[in-house]
């Protein structure tokens, strides 16, 4: 997602770490890193892949479709389900999401 960007595109990045930006920058962030083919709709395999990159071999392949598969039905969708922003804004906005990271200016 990174590759490519100029120092402007990598702040803009950036900003949704802010305390500034608002749940739907954030949600929008989310989404774009979850939409790896950028068609607007994320899959059950663009999540299961980040969940790999996020678990890396500390979880099983089982296991983490398990987890996904779960965390998918108690939100109301499916496992062949295609969400778009605004389910990822349903799900996310209910979690008290608090993406934020300080950067000290030393």
């Amino acid at each position: 997602m990174l590759d490519g960007l100029n120092f402007k595109e990598f702040v803009a990045f950036l900003s949704a770490f802010s305390s500034r930006a608002s749940l739907q920058q954030k949600v929008e962030f989310i989404f774009k890193v979850y939409d790896s083919d950028g068609n607007g709709k994320v899959t059950f395999n663009e999540m299961l892949d980040i969940l790999r990159d996020l678990t890396g071999q500390f979880i099983s392949e089982h296991q983490r479709e398990e987890v996904l598969t779960q965390v998918l039905e108690e939100a109301g969708y499916a496992k062949d389900s295609l969400l778009v922003q605004a389910d990822f804004m349903k799900i996310v906005g209910n979690s008290g999401l608090k993406m934020e990271v300080e950067v000290p200016v030393d």
